[in-house]
């Protein structure tokens, strides 16, 4: 019997410690002593409610106690409201009350905003109070005499809280600065003037507006180095006389190609005219022998033709003359005769 009380003893002594924990989880009696004597107004039902509603009370109570503190007028309800949204509410406080004391204005609803957005709400005003140096990577470009030249900028810039949401990141500032470096460098006449004066690519750059549309404010551009890359412009002109020499030869093995040609169509129309020579002088003896049938040739006719046509070719041969020149003086002499 002494057994069973002890055991039922023990029981109620553990199962009293466990309501106990349920008891201080659900009604978080340390949390509201802690905002009592902080003079934030909340109620054990409120904290009831946020626990019910799975929103930390603990997250919620600290950042009130904070924000009271610091002389910020918000209540439980929009803290509780930007938790369940997803957003950082010890970090939306911190950014307020470094707003407040550098004096920029900041409510409650674009820092949650911001914060909401992705941004980190906090390192904006940071960033508005102590600018931030950007570093740009090597930027190339090419002066007018095509001499490369290779500039590096640091950018300092300050955050816009006002273009935070909805504003462009650094990414487009980098990419609007590179821009504006090679339109100034690629403007001068020389890559000697921007090596004495590297300022100018700094004014030039600050004078087309590169922050608009942006979540920064650029203060400032400063040119950190400029180095001196490859002689472009002569690397162009020795591309384009290699491309003009490939031309030209492609041209020139074109026009020989056709020389070729033309060379064998010529050779082939002189074989075709010996051709009909050939055939014309074949028909010659026809000729001769139909003159003799028809009685228009003698004998001594052809005889003596023959003897004049040996001896116009001595003549020839002894005189040096061509073959053609042979036949026009026979021609001749054989009309003289006549």
């Amino acid at each position: 019997m002494e057994m069973t009380n002890s055991a039922f003893i023990l029981f109620a002594a553990f199962a009293g410690l466990i309501l106990l924990f349920v008891f201080l989880y659900f009604i978080p009696v340390n949390l509201w002593i802690t905002a009592v004597f902080s003079n934030v107004k909340v109620g054990i039902g409120e904290l009831i409610g946020m626990r019910i509603r799975k929103v930390p009370p603990g997250i919620i109570v600290n950042a009130m106690i904070t924000a009271t503190k610091a002389g910020l007028d918000l209540t439980t309800n929009d803290l509780e409201t930007h938790f369940l949204a997803g957003g950082n509410v010890p970090n939306v406080i911190r950014a307020l009350i470094s707003a407040d004391k550098a004096n920029i204005a900041l409510s409650f609803k674009q820092a949650t905003a911001i914060d909401l957005a992705g941004r980190d709400v906090f390192e904006a005003v940071q960033i508005s109070v102590n600018p931030k140096v950007i570093n740009t990577p090597n930027v190339a470009a090419v002066a007018a005499d095509g001499i490369q030249l290779i500039a590096k900028a640091r950018v300092t810039v300050r955050a816009n809280i006002a273009q935070l949401v909805g504003g462009a990141g650094e990414e487009t500032i980098l990419a609007r600065v590179g821009e504006g470096i090679v339109t100034s460098i690629g403007s001068s006449q020389n890559h000697k003037s921007v090596l004495e004066n590297p300022d100018r690519i700094s004014k030039l750059v600050l004078e087309r507006g590169l922050d608009a549309g942006t979540a920064f404010e650029i203060l400032s551009i400063d040119i950190a180095d400029i180095d001196v890359g490859t002689n472009i412009g002569a690397k162009l002109q020795i591309d384009q006389a290699s491309a003009d020499l490939k031309v030209a030869e492609a041209r020139a093995e074109e026009r020989r190609a056709m020389a070729v040609a033309l060379e064998q169509e010529m050779k082939a129309k002189a074989v075709e005219m010996r051709a009909k020579v050939i055939e014309a002088e074949a028909e010659v003896p026809k000729a001769i022998a139909e003159a003799f049938r028809s009685g228009k040739l003698g004998i001594m006719d052809y005889y003596r033709m023959e003897n004049i046509k040996s001896d116009t070719d001595m003549r020839s041969s002894i005189a040096g003359t061509d073959s053609g020149s042979a036949g026009d003086s026979t021609k001749n002499k054989s009309g003289d005769k006549k």
